[in-house]
């Protein structure tokens, strides 16, 4: 089904598109790629806007598709096959998800769309926000039998370039509209190891033990738990705000205790963000007010500023190779 989503001061008019399978329904919208919705048995479990102009003026990536890389790039730069790559910095001296006229801000095309699916495609040119070649990017949203939303990310290029996807979905298992209860779910991750930060949120280049800190995760427990502890990575982002590595399937399982809702994170990736919307005050759907902590992300990545530690998985994909990546969201 789709449906109008409203129009921009520009005048161009965007379309939603809902699907279902299972247990599950979703509406994601053509202008981001955005993923605007997502009702599980009739509770919609994502932060969002009630048409795209909400979206036009997002300063935090809800539902968002982000690329060519998603986090961030220390002084907005990097070497690649010995050449300099310089983005665009947006924050601070540093770049924030590719830099500006951001993926999330652009028409993506409606290349297919059936009942339980829709794939979205983008052509990236030469050069664009500072990347080299000419890139393709199409991401397939899926709701399957088994209460599952898949987002599969599939893209080539005519230069070895940076790819790494990811969806900024803000979920709360409660309902968006209980922003107050976002904190009180579990989580479990049984990642051994975290990304600490500096002040600029940009990775130090330790891999740090989750064991004796507040990022242990390896048995559930809630957000809020931890959140204020004393410990130097939390002052510094106001809350969770790291990249924790992909140790096995799922890696990641968020759960609300009240509804007993649940939603097991399984992905190909090497690493998950841990975002609990530490900065977000924004009017969503209905003009419910999201304050800060009001949902968490779960950004499936590979490291932040991975392109500047030659020792991690790196996000490169060589010229004319393609490159794919599944996320998916169990309930």
């Amino acid at each position: 089904m789709q449906q109008s989503f409203g129009t921009l001061s520009s005048g161009e008019a965007a379309t939603l598109y809902t699907i279902s399978g299972g247990r599950l329904r979703a509406a994601i919208t053509d202008y981001g790629a955005t993923l605007v919705s997502l009702w599980v048995d009739g509770v919609d479990v994502v932060l969002g806007y009630d048409d795209v102009n909400g979206y036009a003026q997002n300063d935090g990536f809800l539902g968002a598709i982000v690329g060519r890389n998603a986090n961030r790039v220390k002084n907005a730069q990097f070497q690649l096959n010995n050449d300099t790559i310089y983005l665009t910095a947006n924050e601070g001296n540093n770049n924030l998800h590719s830099g500006p006229n951001s993926f999330s801000r652009r028409f993506w095309t409606l290349d297919d769309a059936a009942e339980n699916f829709v794939r979205f495609t983008l052509t990236s040119p030469d050069g664009d926000q500072g990347f080299p070649g000419r890139a393709v990017i199409s991401v397939t949203y899926t709701l399957d039998a088994n209460d599952t939303l898949r987002i599969a990310y599939d893209a080539v290029c005519s230069k070895d370039t940076v790819f790494n996807f990811t969806n900024h979905a803000y979920f709360n298992l409660a309902g968006e509209n209980h922003p107050e209860k976002a904190m009180r779910q579990t989580l479990m991750l049984p990642a051994r190891y975290f990304n600490p930060d500096d002040a600029e949120n940009i990775p130090t280049g330790e891999v740090r033990s989750v064991i004796g800190t507040p990022f242990d995760f390896r048995t559930a427990k809630p957000l809020s738990q931890d959140i204020c502890a004393d410990y130097e990575p939390l002052h510094l982002q106001g809350g969770y705000d790291h990249n924790f590595e992909v140790f096995c399937a799922p890696c990641a399982i968020l759960t609300d205790p009240e509804s007993g809702r649940s939603m097991a994170l399984i992905t190909d990736c090497p690493g998950v963000q841990v975002y609990t919307a530490n900065f977000l005050d924004v009017i969503g759907k209905g003009g419910i007010h999201y304050p800060k902590r009001s949902g968490v992300c779960l950004e499936t990545q590979f490291c932040p500023d991975a392109v500047n530690h030659p020792e991690w998985p790196q996000p490169i994909t060589k010229a004319g190779e393609t490159y794919h990546s599944v996320t998916k969201f169990k309930f």
